[in-house]
């Protein structure tokens, strides 16, 4: 990653963070942190600011509640329990790493990208809850285990692609964001027939 992005750059990179963050806020800070202490992650002096990620004592926490996670998201309604925690967490969390991604020499680009990434990540935390609840109906459990583990496999990837090569940032935004919406109309249709078909004087 080159030392200058452009805004397209950072705002493509702002918005993918803040996406992944709706399914892996705690993953998302916990791999910023790990690629920065080890010097794999060169960041552009204005993005100084998540340098803090870095610290041990951060890394440490994130470390410690992204394991929690991987283990509760695994269990069938726990994972929605604790989706319904984070509705506030995630898009706050999102919101901040978008803040720190933006310039701060230019206050008016933060403000948007803390709106703007905070709406992001309750729309991505939207998205996947809503589809873990479809999931959830289902009478095994193995589904549960599957998606969830495609979802640590893909925001671990994703987060690494979107810092490695900024330029297709953007594009990984729209794209996650075309998924969660797709995600949220496939929840709600699946949820409908479910409910529907038990509602009474259904057959």
């Amino acid at each position: 990653m080159t030392g200058q992005m452009g805004i397209v750059e950072i705002l493509g990179l702002a918005a993918s963070v803040s996406l992944l963050s709706g399914w892996r806020l705690y993953l998302c800070v916990l791999a910023t942190g790990l690629a920065m202490h080890f010097d794999m992650l060169p960041l552009p002096e204005h993005l100084a600011a998540l340098k803090v990620l870095a610290s041990p004592w951060v890394m440490g926490a994130a470390g410690l509640a992204a394991f929690v996670e991987f283990f509760a998201d695994k269990i069938a309604w726990l994972d929605s329990a604790w989706d319904t925690l984070h509705t506030v967490i995630r898009p706050l969390g999102g919101a901040l790493l978008a803040l720190a991604v933006v310039d701060p020499a230019d206050p008016a680009t933060q403000a948007i990208a803390f709106i703007l990434g905070g709406g992001a990540t309750l729309l991505a935390h939207g998205g996947k809850a809503s589809a873990r609840a479809a999931v959830n109906t289902s009478p095994e459990p193995f589904s549960n285990v599957v998606v969830s583990t495609a979802e640590d496999v893909v925001a671990g990837g994703l987060l690494v692609l979107a810092y490695t090569y900024p330029a297709a940032a953007g594009v990984m935004a729209l794209a996650l964001l075309a998924l969660t919406i797709w995600l949220l109309l496939l929840a709600r249709r699946v949820l409908k027939r479910i409910f529907g078909a038990r509602a009474p004087g259904k057959p």
